[in-house]
């Protein structure tokens, strides 16, 4: 079968003389290009099974490459960037990016996040209404969820913010994109009753809710369904 494609899409010479081995030892093929511009033909002409994007172009904001992209492919991006603001994050999230690694970072994270988006864009969760986490199993047509085969009862708003979790199953789910998805406009801002009812949830969910493996924070931007 052929291997995936990976297109990295980054200036800085030393980080491409990083990335380029250690992901064509894992078997994937790479493209490379050094500027927005060139990232955004090669994106066109080859369509790569995943992309690789720094903000820092030379020519162009990342974020503003990230949009272009957007626009017409589905495939999955993931931000390498040395910008560690929660905004610049924020920012990539809405627009659309898959996961977001801050520089330095090094390669079993990388080969990590890498493998997950790739599952996912074949999985399509969206596809399918069964999905499965460790001993957590969620049937999204029949809204129902148990615990090592046992029911656990939902309240109606819970259950909207699993949904909305698990329907990105492995991706990092902002403030914003659950608030507006699970309370609508009134929820704008409104960040608290993420809290309060992330709370809720992995006290049922979780063997320990102080440590929870399924239902991860990432701090100052969202919240992950974890499917490792």
């Amino acid at each position: 079968m052929t291997q995936p494609l990976i297109l990295i899409i980054e200036d800085e010479a030393p980080l491409r003389r990083f990335l380029v081995p250690t992901l064509t030892t894992q078997g994937y093929q790479v493209d490379v290009a050094g500027t927005g511009a060139e990232g955004i033909v090669l994106a066109r002409s080859y369509n790569p099974d995943i992309i690789l994007l720094d903000l820092g172009l030379p020519d162009k904001d990342g974020l503003e490459v990230l949009r272009e992209l957007r626009n017409w492919s589905r495939k999955p991006i993931l931000i390498i960037s040395a910008r560690n603001q929660e905004k610049d994050k924020v920012s990539a999230l809405d627009l659309g990016a898959d996961d977001y690694l801050t520089k330095p970072f090094g390669a079993a994270e990388l080969l990590a996040r890498i493998r997950v988006a790739l599952r996912h864009a074949t999985q399509t969760v969206l596809d399918s209404p069964l999905l499965q986490c460790g001993s957590l199993s969620l049937d999204l047509e029949k809204r129902e969820v148990t615990m090592d085969g046992v029911p656990v009862r939902l309240t109606p708003l819970e259950h909207r913010l699993l949904e909305a979790l698990a329907r990105r199953a492995g991706k990092v789910v902002t403030h914003a994109q659950l608030l507006n998805e699970v309370w609508g406009p009134s929820g704008e801002g409104q960040t608290h009753y993420l809290r309060i009812y992330m709370g809720t949830l992995r006290r049922k969910l979780e063997p320990d809710a102080t440590r929870p493996r399924y239902l991860l924070t990432e701090p100052g931007i969202g919240y992950r369904l974890n499917v490792e």
